[in-house]
């Protein structure tokens, strides 16, 4: 069974390698609070700035909780993600996915473009799980997006 990649798209008024310092190095900014897999809510999400690098949430009280791993760190161009969640969003090895995020010229601005993929790999629950990030990943691109056109201070 093949499951089609979630691909969502926002455009932001800044340029690419604005945008991408946006989107990786201040994702815990423009991240919903409450919206994460930890106990808590997140102080801060890091993806670390090289592949082999972590990619994780910490709360308040220094408590971590891996997401995954960066696979390619391309900067300003593509950044792209193993996502180590399982269906049921509990961090494993045993289920990995690709989350990638390309970042290209429009205008005066960026395109940003999320694309998650290898969702079959999520199993008898694959099609439940590819519904629930198809309804996750656009509102965590609008809060990216509205983040970066309103003027952040980076």
């Amino acid at each position: 069974m093949t499951i089609a990649p979630i691909v969502q798209s926002v455009s932001v008024k800044l340029p690419p390698d604005r945008a991408f310092a946006v989107f990786t190095t201040r994702i815990g900014e423009w991240w919903a609070k409450g919206r994460t897999i930890g106990a808590n809510p997140h102080e801060a999400i890091v993806i670390e700035p090289h592949a082999g690098g972590r990619w994780y949430e910490r709360d308040a009280e220094g408590v971590e909780c891996d997401w995954g791993k960066v696979v390619a760190w391309e900067p300003p161009h593509r950044v792209l993600l193993a996502w180590h969640l399982n269906a049921n969003f509990k961090y494993g090895l045993g289920c990995v996915t690709e989350v990638e995020v390309t970042f290209e010229p429009e205008g005066s601005g960026t395109r940003v473009t999320l694309e998650h993929r290898d969702l079959e790999r999520f199993g008898p629950s694959a099609e439940k799980v590819a519904a629930q990030l198809g309804g996750g990943w656009p509102k965590h691109l609008q809060e990216f997006a509205d983040f970066a056109n309103e003027g952040e201070d980076a």
